[in-house]
C-alpha cells in the first residue's frame, strides 16, 4: 500500500536551514506528482512545491520562492525539501503527499486533490 514518511524536521533559528525528507514506499516518485504542504495552527494546508514525475515542472509558493528547493533520490524513491534562510513564519508542520493513481495536479490550494499523505515532521524557526 501507498505510505510516505516525513523526516529531517527540528528547531532552527531564523536564517538557518533544514532539509526534510519523504521516504515514499508501495508507488513510484516517479510516476506522479509529488507535493509539499506544510499547515501552521489554525490555518489551511499550503503548498509550498510540487513537482511532477519527470522533475521538469515545479512549482513553489510565493512565500517560499528562492528559499526552497525540491531534489529527490530516485534509488531511494524519496523526495527532498531543501530550506534555506528560514523565517519564523515558516514555522509549521510539513507534510508530503502524492495522488494514485498518478496524474499532475499543478498547484494546489488546500490539497484536497491528494489521497495520500505522510504523517508531518514540525518545523519550528525561532
Amino acid at each position: 500500500h501507498v505510505q510516505l514518511v516525513e523526516s529531517g524536521g527540528g528547531s532552527v533559528q531564523a536564517g538557518g536551514s533544514l532539509r526534510l525528507s519523504c521516504a515514499g514506499s508501495g508507488f513510484s516518485t516517479t510516476s506522479g506528482c509529488m507535493g509539499w504542504f506544510r499547515q501552521a495552527p489554525g490555518l489551511d494546508h499550503e503548498e509550498v512545491a510540487v513537482t511532477d514525475s519527470a522533475f521538469l515542472d515545479i512549482l513553489y509558493g510565493d512565500s517560499v520562492k528562492g528559499r526552497f528547493t525540491v531534489s529527490r533520490d530516485i534509488a531511494k524513491n524519496t523526495v527532498y525539501l531543501q530550506m534555506n534562510s528560514l523565517k519564523s513564519e515558516d514555522t509549521a508542520l510539513y507534510y508530503c503527499a502524492t495522488v494514485e493513481p498518478p496524474r499532475w495536479i499543478g498547484y494546489s490550494f488546500g490539497g484536497y486533490e491528494y489521497n495520500y499523505w505522510g504523517q508531518g515532521t514540525q518545523v519550528t524557526v525561532s
